[in-house]
């Protein structure tokens, strides 16, 4: 069956030049109404992007994502395909004529502002959907967008490796079946849902997966609901209450096995954080022994950094060989790299770039400095002096080309510096202090920081501010200087 979907053409001297209908190919088909016509304005009306130092096109200035709701369908696991509804709640710092979301697939089907149809612009080549509200999003009010698509995902190549992050698809093959799941640093949510795909602009999500009989979804979030159709397809309600990154967000579709382990008590005011891991099915038995380890990451960092900022964690595991990823409350663990130093490593990222997030991409060591350092936090707590792993680190930067912290390509975001000069950087502020000091500067910036996004000048000034001048030079010294500081030691 076809239906037809509005699609509006916007003109250089008026936001709607031209409203036709294009029909594309769905399941079920759409009442054909009319779109509202918006005066015209006096001329040419742009959205500005956030901004952002690498990603330039990236978000729209003065939108702020509040809460997105989704209904998503995965009707073949392992096909690039993917079919739903996203409503976002969405509100201003500025007044906005127009909306702009970083969206590459699939087509779109149906965009309705407050329940209304509104015209918009999906283009493709460009990544965006523009929108056409019925009046300007103005600050301190709230407007609910909700869009429908369906159809192939859109592709966004990884700015290093190898791969298209977003949504992915493990076709079928041998004994393995069909699968999906989202590897999305640090662009990549928008291959699949429209979204102000920055991480200054963290939001909540739900998330509702609907898949065929004998397959589990999981998400970010707490499950909070499970129901079965008469046809066998299982739904799977997931609730993420606090904001976190688009990038973040997980959604896994496997034949999986769900192991549950005790809770442990580290969250907020001592509440119990639920623990869950997804295992898919046939995979050899020893690839589960780094994760009984996960209750001790948790205790040891939580001593470290405060407490942890979720009410659920947990790994979800995938067979292809891509990088691990902290997807919020639930790690994407390649079979791979099912270690306990990765584990380590993915935890802390829910500290830091999930809980705590960045202005600008430029920042990213603040996020992979620290979760690097927090494995030497957990060596230390196994019994390690933990010396040979900053040697081991400090050879081992000075064997890479080097340079100041604050990256200026997408080819630097992920490189070495990133992870290994931005530990040594930390270690560089902690043997100016006493550990003690040291663990309350670290809890002091999750809790300070944790709902605003942060740059390294936020850590500069809070380096001074908590532990003084000296921490702050040895940091400074680690964040500017185009050469390999000297090994910081006590």
């Amino acid at each position: 069956m076809t239906h037809c979907a509005v699609r509006s053409l916007w003109g250089q001297s008026s936001l709607l030049a031209l409203v036709l209908l294009t029909c594309v190919q769905a399941q079920t088909p759409l009442p054909q109404t009319a779109v509202p016509t918006l005066p015209p304005p006096s001329g040419l009306v742009t959205a500005q992007p956030i901004g952002d130092s690498i990603f330039p096109a990236l978000g729209q200035a003065g939108l702020d994502v509040l809460k997105y709701d989704l209904d998503l369908t995965v009707d073949r696991p392992g096909a690039s395909e993917l079919r739903g509804t996203v409503v976002l709640t969405v509100t201003a710092t500025k007044s906005l004529p127009v909306l702009s979301l970083d969206f590459l697939g699939p087509p779109v089907l149906d965009l309705r502002w407050n329940g209304l149809l509104v015209p918009y612009r999906h283009d493709g080549t460009a990544g965006k959907l523009i929108i056409g509200p019925p009046q300007p999003l103005l600050p301190g009010t709230r407007a609910e967008v909700a869009v429908s698509f369906a159809g192939q995902v859109g592709v966004r190549p990884d700015p290093d490796l190898p791969l298209n992050v977003g949504w992915q698809a493990v076709p079928a093959e041998g004994e393995r079946v069909g699968a999906n799941f989202t590897l999305s640093e640090p662009d990549g949510t928008r291959t699949f849902l429209p979204v102000n795909d920055h991480p200054s602009d963290p939001a909540t999500f739900t998330t509702r997966i609907t898949v065929p009989a004998g397959y589990t979804a999981a998400a970010s979030g707490v499950q909070r609901l499970e129901k079965v159709a008469p046809n066998g397809n299982r739904t799977f309600v997931f609730e993420q209450a606090q904001p976190i990154p688009t990038y973040a967000l997980a959604i896994h579709v496997n034949r999986f096995e769900r192991v549950d382990s005790p809770a442990v008590p580290v969250g907020v005011g001592g509440t119990e954080v639920l623990r869950r891991d997804y295992f898919p099915a046939g995979i050899a038995a020893d690839t589960r022994d780094a994760y009984a380890s996960t209750e001790g990451v948790l205790q040891v960092l939580a001593d470290w950094f405060g407490p942890f900022p979720f009410s659920a964690y947990g790994s979800a595991i995938v067979t292809p060989r891509v990088p691990a990823l902290e997807t919020a409350t639930l790690s994407t663990m390649p079979v791979a790299s099912s270690a306990v130093r990765v584990l380590v490593h993915e935890t802390a990222h829910q500290w830091f770039g999930d809980r705590v997030t960045l202005a600008d991409w430029s920042e990213v060591w603040l996020n992979e400095g620290l979760a690097t350092y927090a494995e030497l936090l957990w060596a230390q707590a196994q019994g390690e002096t933990g010396s040979e792993i900053v040697q081991g680190w400090y050879a081992r930067a000075g064997r890479n080309q080097t340079r100041p912290l604050v990256a200026t390509t997408e080819r630097q975001l992920f490189d070495t510096t990133a992870y290994i000069r931005g530990a040594l950087a930390l270690h560089a502020v902690r043997v100016t202090v006493d550990d003690a000091a040291f663990r309350a500067y670290l809890r002091g910036w999750v809790s300070e920081f944790q709902d605003r996004p942060v740059t390294t000048a936020d850590l500069l000034t809070y380096t001074h501010s908590r532990l003084g001048a000296r921490a702050e030079a040895a940091l400074r010294l680690w964040v500017e200087s185009p050469d390999l500081p000297p090994m910081p030691e006590r």
